[in-house]
């Protein structure tokens, strides 16, 4: 095969920054005595981390609302920041960027090994999209080849990370059987019940495991 007909992958892993409000349910996971800010940062980090540190894989930032700079500065320098509110216009500014396939990271989930990234790119090589599939709704993560395909956008307008039924909905949309594969599912940090998810022997996560030291992960 000639060099002129290989296409070259330009793969991207950006991370959702999403600031909730006080009095969302981004609090619910906030462990007493750790202050919410922290708390969110810490994740953040934790989970960039994941993404900055893959082989081949251009790590970047999503932000909503578009002024964080407490959350770009935890990236390192020359990453990309992309300021979207919908994951549809995420996907096209990365494509902007140059990326021929991303995958869209929820910023909660701190531990999720690389390996599952790895993954959802893998599946791309024979679908358009791929999904992990977060523990008790929503998703954790989700590929793409770009630019979208016209259904997967229409679709994308209506279906967020933190839909609960958002993979059963991404799949009736596409207009075929087996075009949103899954990978292996993974957990998100969105309620104090959630910590006891975390491994202490696991590798990684040190912003978060040191926010919590000291303190019981299960209830």
């Amino acid at each position: 095969m000639s060099e002129a007909t290989v296409t070259r992958r330009s793969l991207y892993v950006a991370v959702l920054a999403a600031r909730k409000d006080d009095d969302g349910d981004d609090a619910a996971a906030v462990p007493p005595g750790v202050d919410p800010d922290e708390f969110r940062l810490a994740l953040l980090e934790d989970t960039y981390e994941i993404a900055a540190g893959l082989d081949l894989v251009t790590p970047a930032l999503v932000l909503d609302p578009p002024d964080q700079p407490d959350a770009e500065a935890i990236t390192w320098p020359g990453t990309p920041v992309v300021r979207e509110t919908t994951l549809t216009g995420a996907f096209a500014a990365l494509h902007a960027l140059g990326a021929t396939e991303a995958v869209l990271l929820a910023a909660d989930a701190p531990d999720l090994p690389g390996l599952h990234i790895g993954k959802l790119f893998r599946a791309l090589g024979h679908a358009p999209a791929s999904a992990c599939q977060a523990d008790g709704g929503g998703l954790v993560a989700l590929a793409a080849r770009l630019p979208l395909p016209d259904w997967l956008d229409g679709a994308l307008r209506e279906v967020g990370l933190d839909t609960p039924d958002a993979l059963a909905r991404l799949r009736a949309a596409a207009p075929r059987p087996g075009l949103v594969p899954q990978g292996p599912a993974w957990h998100r940090l969105r309620t104090l019940d959630d910590l006891g998810f975390l491994d202490p022997g696991l590798e990684g996560w040190e912003n978060t495991r040191a926010l919590l030291e000291g303190r019981p992960l299960r209830t």
